[in-house]
């Protein structure tokens, strides 16, 4: 049985700042794949993470905080010696947020292959990667296996493209780790500017054209407040955005995929156009809701904020 959605990344702690002065800085959770499976939770949907952890402070913080959102972390490992990630953010006066500055104490401490199990995936009905760990041999190889056990068992493999240049040795190796799982992918999530950084290319449409040349079923470019432009089965379609009035666009996108993977696991796979659409409004919806609140994880919306937008 598909008892749950699995997600494999890295936990971080934010230092997000208050304000566009970016002088001072307040603490979360975060890490693009931490707030998608608590997000995933908040919304209902039972949702399994494997990462690594330490045992120290930090680490305890990490994990209780996790478990208080009811994210299952039986898959996950701990190492004594871990330390967890901690990157700064910074907000811009239209209430983006830019990356700035990561720390990484213990790199080569990472998940690897030999500890995934493949009963976790049998029990999986989605698969959701990004590539923010692929820049560490160790995790990259744990991708690779994670995809190909996901392949083995009938998972839809869910990507979120996720590039942080800082992370990486070159733009180069970004871009050709980041391609070499395109047709791995069953469902990919990227922005516009994500786009035209993994397809070398100048403007969006070269870089959809060249996205075509991969077989992934369905593509959802995010565009602010364009709402989200979907190719699916090579049909495009635009999904306008649910209006809001922003406060902090971090986490917006987790958010929207969280939204996603939510209904993909609740209600299946969808048949047709009309229902896929219905999955991708779901997911703006979600974005929507997460702007109007400071910070990344904290700004997730909860299954009891479905009731005041009259959404499943």
């Amino acid at each position: 049985m598909k008892k749950h959605i699995l997600i494999y990344g890295d936990v971080f702690v934010d230092y997000i700042a208050e304000d566009e002065t970016n002088s001072t800085f307040n603490t979360y959770l975060g890490g693009a794949t931490v707030n998608v499976a608590a997000g995933v939770a908040r919304l209902g949907a039972p949702v399994s993470f494997i990462t690594v952890t330490g045992n120290d402070e930090t680490s305890e913080f990490v994990r209780h905080e996790l478990e208080r959102e009811g994210v299952d972390l039986t898959s996950s490992i701990q190492i004594p010696e871990k330390r967890v990630n901690g990157v700064y953010v910074h907000l811009t006066p239209d209430h983006d947020r830019v990356f700035t500055n990561y720390q990484n104490e213990t790199p080569d401490i990472q998940v690897t292959a030999k500890d995934l199990q493949r009963q976790t995936f049998e029990e999986s009905s989605i698969l959701h990667i990004c590539s923010g760990t692929m820049f560490h041999p160790t995790a990259l190889e744990t991708t690779r296996k994670a995809v190909e056990l996901a392949k083995q068992t009938d998972t839809l493999v869910s990507y979120d493209a996720n590039i942080r240049p800082l992370r990486w040795e070159s733009e180069e190796i970004c871009r050709n780790t980041t391609v070499a799982f395109l047709n791995g992918a069953d469902v990919m999530k990227l922005t516009e500017e994500e786009l035209t950084f993994i397809m070398n290319t100048d403007t969006v449409e070269q870089g959809l054209v060249k996205l075509g040349d991969y077989s992934i079923p369905v593509v959802l470019i995010t565009q602010g407040d364009l709402g989200t432009l979907a190719i699916i089965h090579g049909e495009r379609f635009q999904i306008p955005s649910v209006k809001a009035v922003p406060v902090d666009t971090t986490g917006a996108g987790d958010a929207f995929m969280a939204g996603i993977l939510r209904q993909l696991h609740l209600n299946g796979y969808p048949e047709n156009i009309s229902d896929w659409q219905e999955v991708i409004q779901f997911g703006n919806q979600m974005g929507a809701l997460c702007v109007t609140k400071p910070g990344a994880l904290s700004a997730m919306p909860h299954i009891n904020d479905l009731e005041d937008v009259n959404l499943d």
